[in-house]
């Protein structure tokens, strides 16, 4: 095997452990956000605000190195439009790990492509196509094998990662528009610079900012592998093809499971593995299908 050959086989493959070592990180990120809060009794809101402050710490020198220029937008509307509905899906994602299993709401919170789905065709006047409709249908039928709403064990807590689905699908779509006018680091700079202090205010209304002294180590864990993980993910699109990583962003699911048995002794119900088949098999599908309508754009542009 030549070195050129060497080369183009090891980009794969890193772009895979990439994706992988992603979804370890955003599983333990999980792990420290329920342990804080549905174990040590830390608000949701504080700790939602630590998972991000500490990401824009780490984000400000190269904010300030940029100085104004990562400022500039014509789009400043759309901007703070962006930051609300990740603020509310934020704050949705983390108050159901104070109240839901892992392995639940992990489960629940991949319904988001979905929702996108959907948001496309209200909103952005997409073409869906009948694959689509079938796979969201399919996605939150899952959804709902998962939640059981029909059994008396049913807990109203679990709507809470589909409303964060929900949330951050709407904030997908907003920056898919963005992404027309707007470079992709202005883009995360406002994010970053708008979720701050909006999440700071949230936690000082909910009881305060600075929680006991074991659950900050949680929390400031959980900020560092929050920015670990966006690395290893931004990583993985630039070495592959999202068509290549993205199964492998679907081993996120079992990866929360193990952390939600190891760390808490959480073990899903019967119900959840066939609602978990549906929803990765519905998003399998999403998958190929667009990698199909990408190969028929490429064959028509030629």
């Amino acid at each position: 095997m030549n070195s050129t050959t060497s080369r183009f086989t090891q980009i794969p493959l890193l772009a895979a452990l990439a994706m992988i070592g992603a979804g370890a990180s955003f599983a333990l990120v999980n792990g420290a956000l329920q342990a804080s809060t549905m174990q040590l009794g830390v608000p949701s809101t504080t700790a939602a605000f630590w998972q991000y402050a500490l990401g824009l710490l780490v984000a400000l020198p190269w904010v300030l190195r940029r100085g104004v220029s990562a400022l500039r937008t014509q789009q400043l509307g759309w901007h703070l439009l962006r930051a609300a509905l990740a603020v509310i899906g934020i704050q949705l994602w983390v108050a159901g790990l104070a109240r839901v299993e892992i392995w639940q709401a992990i489960a629940l919170v991949m319904t988001s492509p979905f929702f996108v789905i959907i948001g496309a065709k209200i909103f952005l006047k997409e073409r869906v196509g009948l694959v689509r409709w079938l796979a969201t249908v399919a996605g939150f039928s899952g959804g709902m094998v998962i939640l059981e709403p029909w059994t008396e064990a049913f807990n109203w807590a679990a709507i809470l990662p589909v409303g964060a689905a929900a949330f951050w699908a709407g904030t997908s779509l907003v920056t898919k528009k963005l992404t027309a006018t707007e470079q992709a680091d202005s883009i995360t700079v406002y994010l970053l610079l708008l979720l701050t202090p909006v999440n700071a205010l949230l936690a000082l209304g909910d009881g305060g900012i600075v929680p006991s002294s074991s659950a900050l180590w949680f929390l400031v864990g959980a900020g560092v592998l929050t920015v670990v993980a966006n690395y290893l993910l931004t990583l993985a699109y630039q070495k592959a093809d999202a068509a290549f990583v993205q199964p492998f962003d679907h081993l996120k699911l079992p990866l929360n499971i193990a952390v939600g048995f190891l760390a808490f002794g959480f073990a899903p119900t019967g119900a959840f593995w066939p609602g978990a088949l549906v929803i990765v098999g519905a998003s399998l599908l999403v998958m190929l299908d667009e990698q199909k309508r990408a190969s028929l754009q490429k064959q028509v542009a030629n």
